[in-house]
């Protein structure tokens, strides 16, 4: 069993790193030494969550993708994907509530550990399906992360109330091209996932598709964000449309995968 004191350690580091962009933030951002050490504290949390994380997950019955092992493990992609994005985008205000909560799904794997046991996978292209799919639904958590920081932004200006934490985002222009960009690119990944998932579920799987309502809910989703890509191109879409279909698409997603893993684990106890 693992440490319990390295859990500790990791959550600790996360919910610092959290408190320090918030900090930052507040202080009208960090530069030079001061943001790069910063970012190392970042990395460490992950390198210290994914060490954790490969603990649990993968043991000789094969692959654990358990409720909270799954959450652990998107939360960590996330935060991942934060820093590595944020190292060249002006996102920094995400990591006060990217660090802390993937800090609290790590602390939520550790105390309710689940289990859901898979075959290791035999072909890269069930790998591929699973690598690709949690990079879209990571991609697409800080977009959500990304569109309710906007909302906020857009409601301090409308109350002229530009002080604060505000002064330190980026224009609310810039702040939404980066939050269509994120959606478009895990767009992407939820297509390859979705086709490869509905067109080549025998060969990546052994077995043909079946219409679960995760599946239903994932084409659902897809089609969700495919409007709203659309929307914003064709209709110039923004502010609390934007922010609608994005949380439609983002909720469907969730209770397509996670949703049923809860309902399967948690309630029916299979």
């Amino acid at each position: 069993m693992t440490n319990p004191i390295l859990y500790l350690l990791a959550v600790g580091l996360y919910a610092g790193v959290g408190l320090l962009f918030w900090r930052s933030l507040r202080g009208g951002g960090t530069r030079g030494g001061a943001r790069l050490g910063l970012f190392a504290l970042g990395f460490g949390a992950v390198l210290m969550h994914a060490a954790l994380l490969y603990n649990g997950l993968i043991q000789p019955p094969g692959l654990n993708l358990g409720l909270t092992q799954t959450v652990s493990l998107v939360a960590w992609a996330v935060a991942v994907l934060f820093l590595a994005a944020a190292l060249g985008r002006p996102i920094e205000s995400l990591g006060m509530i990217v660090m802390p909560l993937a800090g609290l799904m790590l602390a939520l794997e550790w105390l309710w550990p689940s289990q859901q046991w898979i075959a290791i996978m035999d072909t890269p292209f069930e790998s591929a399906h699973i690598v690709v799919s949690l990079l879209a639904y990571s991609l697409l958590s800080i977009a959500v992360l990304q569109s309710l920081m906007l909302m906020l932004q857009e409601r301090y200006l409308r109350a002229h109330q530009a002080g604060g934490l505000l002064r330190a985002l980026p224009p609310l222009e810039t702040m939404e091209h980066l939050m269509f960009q994120m959606i478009a690119v895990g767009f992407g990944l939820l297509t390859l996932t979705v086709v490869s998932g509905v067109f080549f579920s025998e060969a990546v799987f052994g077995k043909p598709l079946r219409f679960t309502h995760h599946v239903v809910l994932s084409l659902i989703a897809w089609a969700v964000f495919a409007v709203l890509l659309v929307g914003r191109w064709r209709f110039g879409w923004r502010g609390r449309t934007a922010l609608r279909w994005t949380l439609t698409g983002f909720t469907l997603l969730v209770l397509g995968y996670l949703g049923s893993k809860f309902v399967l684990e948690v309630l029916l106890r299979r």
